[in-house]
């Protein structure tokens, strides 16, 4: 059933989000290799998700991956609109219990807004939009090559995964790295102030990097 496909997606952005933006606000710089862990922490979340819910929805838990996908015949706009919703609810939720657990019990937000990205570290809002592309550019690239290679449907999820993980160890430092609308959404919510107003380049330029790689990959790519 259709509605199974968008509980897998509610579920898998909850976790990319929580897991993710969670590892932002609770860890952050605070402890050696914070950054890396950050890293890793969207990359792992990826894998993980993509062998619990990947046969079921195609695990894209972001918005930008399933614009990629509509854009190569791969999915209906029926489905993608439903998809998209499925995705931002998820993060918005995972927002929400990380939003609880700094004002709720008094833990620390190392990051001062919940994993929120910024434009600031990238030279404002033109550096970060063409940051934003080229990252997810990079990264709907890799999902659409591997997913349409049958010999790589074993280790998908793990190339995927790593290869959100090396996007956020360059994004971290300048944007905080979203290439994922849903995720930036989520935390914008409830940090408000210059997190909401600004999240519209991290909306964007996500779908433009994700619009541009389906571009290359269907004229230059597929065979």
């Amino acid at each position: 059933m259709a509605i199974k496909k968008y509980c897998c997606e509610f579920i898998g952005t909850f976790v990319l989000t929580f897991m993710g933006c969670g590892s932002a606000v609770f860890l952050g710089a605070a402890m050696g290799g914070g950054h890396l862990a950050v890293a890793l922490a969207f990359g792992l979340s990826i894998v993980a998700m993509a062998y619990v819910i990947g046969g079921v929805s195609g695990c894209h838990i972001n918005p930008a991956v399933s614009f990629s996908m509509l854009l190569d015949k791969r999915m209906s706009v029926n489905d993608f609109a439903f998809y998209v919703v499925a995705q931002v609810l998820g993060a918005v939720v995972a927002a929400a219990l990380l939003f609880a657990f700094v004002e709720g019990f008094g833990i620390t937000d190392i990051t001062g807004g919940l994993g929120t990205n910024g434009v600031a570290n990238a030279g404002g809002i033109s550096g970060a939009f063409v940051i934003e592309v080229v990252l997810t550019f990079i990264f709907v690239l890799t999902i659409l090559g591997v997913t349409t290679n049958e010999k790589m449907a074993h280790v998908a999820g793990i190339v995927i995964g790593l290869t959100l993980a090396f996007v956020h160890i360059v994004g971290i430092p300048l944007t905080g790295t979203s290439v994922n609308p849903a995720r930036s959404i989520g935390p914008a919510i409830f940090a408000g102030g210059a997190a909401l107003s600004d999240v519209w380049v991290f909306i964007l330029a996500p779908l433009f990097g994700a619009a541009l790689a389906a571009l290359v990959y269907r004229f230059l790519i597929r065979k």
